[in-house]
């Protein structure tokens, strides 16, 4: 979670603002809470490696060592380790969940959100580079 400074603590101004949908265009009930989360949301896909996760998740669900090799395998520098790394902070984000297949952790994505958000997120980059 994101800690904030006394110093970003928003205004009354503000307040009230949020209150009745604040003056950004926001709904109603779109407040500070709500923008901290998706704050955390866009940090915890804020790495390359988990954009390649939560594209390859998307294609149906995987364990470790799949995702490894599908994103370049030992030779890429993407090491299970690191993958493992990756998926404990989009689990605690509460992008990717987890179950058991035999003695493996299988993952997959919780819900389409994320991926979109990913898919959507890359479509930028490409249009402007």
């Amino acid at each position: 979670m994101i800690a904030i400074s006394k110093h970003m603590q928003p205004s009354a101004s503000e307040s009230r603002a949020t209150a009745a949908g604040d003056r950004a265009g926001y709904p109603a009930g779109d407040g500070a809470c709500t923008r901290t989360r998706a704050a955390s949301l866009l940090q915890a896909l804020g790495y390359p490696v988990r954009l390649a996760i939560v594209r390859e998740l998307a294609g149906g669900d995987c364990c470790v060592h799949e995702l490894v090799d599908r994103l370049g395998g030992q030779g890429s520098g993407i090491a299970q380790p690191l993958v493992s790394q990756h998926l404990r902070v989009l689990r605690s984000a509460g992008v990717v969940s987890s179950g058991r297949r035999g003695k493996e952790n299988l993952y997959r994505l919780v819900d389409g959100e994320a991926e979109e958000i990913v898919a959507r997120a890359l479509e930028h980059a490409r249009r402007h580079p």
